[in-house]
């Protein structure tokens, strides 16, 4: 059974978990290290994926600015969304040659790995047809957008723990107007560092991985090759 690293990297930028992110791609597609997860929770702060439209962003820089909003372009797939405090992010580093090369297989193991998830805590998540991510009773509660190159993944999920949902007025999230919801705001009261367990878990299953945990320690590349196409998924 292969392994993947879980590195929890606490409250962190959003600029300074993407260059983590960026090098420990780097680092498996060079087959150094294992397949890795990322838990993360951003500051405020709104991302634009690869296929996104300024339009869906709602406020000019000045109101983001008052907001304490930060604004990143990024090279995942899918929209525009909202990141910030009391969400669970989670970037996998998986080799998908190491998996299944199945790029929509991959998306709906993550939906699964969340659905499972919320329900070991009451909460019924559901896929809606079209829409990538995780719905309760119609509103999002987890979104997905992921960068893959040369087999290998980055960027992942969002799902709302404990959010301040009043954030998301600033967006149409992911492009769709339709409303957001909360683990907090339908009841749920575990903590953080139990839902997390309880994603690896989930990771864990629906991968066939073992996890280990450890910490980010940046290294210098010697090498980054260029071959290969880069391809995205919209979310």
């Amino acid at each position: 059974m292969p392994d993947f690293v879980v590195r929890d990297l606490g409250r962190l930028g959003y600029a300074e978990a993407y260059s983590i992110q960026k090098d420990l791609e780097a680092r498996r597609k060079l087959g150094e290290i294992p397949d890795q997860l990322l838990i993360v929770e951003h500051p405020h702060v709104i991302t634009l994926g690869r296929n996104g439209h300024m339009q869906n962003l709602l406020a000019r820089p000045e109101v983001l600015e008052r907001a304490g909003i930060a604004f990143f372009p990024t090279d995942r797939g899918g929209d525009i969304t909202y990141h910030g405090p009391g969400q669970i992010v989670g970037y996998p580093i998986f080799d998908l040659r190491e998996w299944k090369r199945d790029v929509v297989a991959y998306v709906r193991a993550v939906e699964q790995a969340i659905i499972d998830g919320l329900a070991s805590f009451r909460i019924t998540g559901e896929r809606v047809q079209g829409s990538t991510g995780v719905w309760v009773r119609g509103a999002k509660i987890a979104a997905i957008g992921v960068h893959i190159s040369r087999w290998v993944t980055s960027h992942g999920f969002a799902l709302n723990h404990s959010t301040d949902l009043s954030y998301f007025q600033y967006i149409v999230p992911c492009g769709l107007t339709k409303p957001v919801t909360s683990m907090a705001r339908l009841g749920a009261t575990a903590p953080r560092e139990e839902v997390v367990e309880e994603l690896v878990r989930q990771f864990r299953r629906q991968f066939s991985y073992r996890a280990t945990t450890g910490s980010y320690r940046a290294a210098t590349l010697t090498e980054r090759s260029a071959e290969g196409d880069d391809s995205w998924l919209t979310s």
